[in-house]
């Protein structure tokens, strides 16, 4: 579930309470805690709604500026139900403290570098880490279609990948394309020079 820096910053400060999507299928379940830009944020509640019940108020509790611009918006995709989701800022995201690191230890790069070999010993398509960050080094915010297809790869799979490296704190997704984190300059360093983190 993916949102803009400004209505990421508006549930961080309480004033978007809302949000509204359009899915086949429920991607959000009550309870869940989604890792964002800003920290997690908590689903309250998920509930299929329809069109009619969409009222101007919650347009803003959604960041907009009316019910017709959030129409536009849910418009925009041709299938699915109308779900309006009820969250709140929960807490900080651990991985925005580590990615910031850019000096590693040798037992830390060890540790990091095990957990990215495990991401390529168990991947059905061989070993794509490396590929990965170095592409995203050399193509800095290029959006992820153009960047799948540079790579020769397909969009869907390439965006799970790199979810995995943020995961690690190796990456940083924006709202288009990514970057590596300090730390992932600093580990891909290191790994193409095949040292330690010292």
């Amino acid at each position: 579930m993916l949102f803009r820096q400004h209505h990421l910053a508006g549930i961080k400060s309480g004033k978007i309470s809302l949000a509204f999507r359009r899915w086949k299928k429920p991607a959000v379940k009550k309870g869940s805690l989604i890792r964002t830009a800003i920290g997690q944020l908590e689903i309250l509640g998920v509930t299929q709604i329809s069109i009619n019940d969409i009222s101007e108020q919650d347009a803003v509790d959604a960041g907009l500026k009316s019910r017709d611009e959030l129409l536009d918006i849910l418009n925009d995709v041709p299938e699915g139900e109308i779900y309006k989701i009820l969250l709140r800022y929960h807490s900080p995201d651990f991985r925005l403290q580590i990615r910031n690191q850019s000096n590693v230890t040798d037992e830390e790069f060890l540790q990091l570098k095990n957990k990215v070999d495990r991401l390529d010993r168990y991947s059905k398509d061989g070993a794509w880490t490396l590929e990965i960050l170095k592409a995203i080094r050399d193509n800095p915010k290029l959006k992820a279609k153009y960047l799948s297809a540079k790579m020769g790869k397909e969009k869907d799979g390439l965006k799970l990948n790199v979810r995995k490296l943020k995961n690690l704190g190796l990456t940083i997704s924006h709202e288009v394309g990514y970057t590596l984190s300090p730390l992932g300059e600093r580990f891909l360093e290191v790994w193409e020079q095949g040292g330690t983190g010292k």
